[in-house]
């Protein structure tokens, strides 16, 4: 029974698991955002490129 309590005590007093977690969140989110800047270069670029397209039809 004592090698249970100390498995248990160890295991609550570790903190690679909600390291692990908050290293997912952090990654999860950097992700996101690089996807969101990405997305908004693409459509600036598109709409630059549009417009010059416009400009050397005419």
């Amino acid at each position: 029974m004592r090698t249970f309590a100390k498995s248990v005590q160890r295991f609550l007093v570790s903190e690679d698991g909600p390291t692990a977690v908050e290293y997912a969140v952090m990654l999860a989110l950097i992700v996101i955002v690089c996807l969101t800047a990405i997305q908004a270069i693409g459509t600036n670029a598109n709409a630059t490129f549009t417009a010059v397209s416009a400009e050397l039809a005419q």
